[in-house]
């Protein structure tokens, strides 16, 4: 089952195609599960403050976004964004907790399993704790759209569902997830991933279960690493208010 095809050409758009559920058994159920006897690929991400404001200002990244089979919505920002629009936000779904139940979900079907993304030894660290006994491919974050196409070629088995997650991040994952729905034939599931291994891997701590329910994981991030993240919360917050103004304030 995919998602409803939108016609997806400006952020406005873009928020129209995010599926809010309250259960996220209806993701692993109805998106996931349901596409391991299919002949194709279908491709999972998630839109949070970031994401939408790099759609914003930029209609190649808004297109990467737009790509995706099934977007959901990640974070406090695009949850006051729905409720500023009178939309009823669902559940949080983020790719720390949600990729692991797509793995456990999967896992009776002996999958194909590959990573792209980070870089060694927490590639292979956080690859060896989402997949446990099973085997994996891998190939670190920093390749070209091309080396990956290549290797996917050679490691994507045709006979198998396919699980490919893409933890190298904003808008590279994206471009890459509708790359290989359109240039490799498989079946199997491709998520935008980020930082889920670097979590897995233990690189990046998660923030406390307090914070997480107060829907603070973000600042607790921006804590532990202000000059990586400075750019995409001290300025990027004001922005993604600017933008939803932009977008939204005058138009609803």
């Amino acid at each position: 089952m995919k998602s409803e095809q939108v016609n997806c050409s400006t952020p406005r758009t873009l928020m129209n195609k995010l599926i809010l559920v309250n259960n996220e058994g209806i993701i692993l159920n109805d998106y996931i599960i349901r596409n391991v006897g299919s002949n194709e690929w279908i491709t999972l991400g998630f839109l949070n403050q970031y994401g939408f404001n790099l759609a914003c200002k930029s209609t190649e990244d808004l297109k990467s976004f737009c790509g995706l089979d099934v977007i959901l919505r990640d974070g406090i920002g695009i949850k006051l964004a729905l409720k500023f629009l009178g939309i009823e936000a669902g559940t949080n779904l983020n790719g720390t907790d949600l990729i692991p139940k797509i793995v456990n979900a999967t896992k009776s079907n002996n999958p194909n399993y590959i990573v792209l993304g980070t870089e060694s030894p927490w590639l292979e660290k956080g690859s060896k704790k989402l997949f446990g006994n099973d085997d994996f491919k891998v190939l670190d974050g920093f390749k070209e759209y091309e080396e990956y196409l290549v290797f996917l070629k050679e490691t994507v088995d045709s006979t198998k569902y396919n699980v490919v997650i893409l933890a190298m991040g904003m808008p590279k994952q994206e471009v890459l997830a509708e790359r290989i729905k359109r240039e490799i034939k498989a079946n199997g599931v491709v998520v935008c991933g980020g930082a889920i291994i670097d979590f897995q891997a233990g690189r990046f701590k998660r923030a406390p279960v307090w914070m997480r329910k107060l829907s603070l994981e973000w600042l607790y991030r921006l804590l532990k690493e202000p000059k990586r993240l400075f750019n995409r919360y001290v300025i990027g917050i004001p922005v993604f208010f600017y933008n939803l103004l932009l977008w939204f304030g005058f138009k609803r």
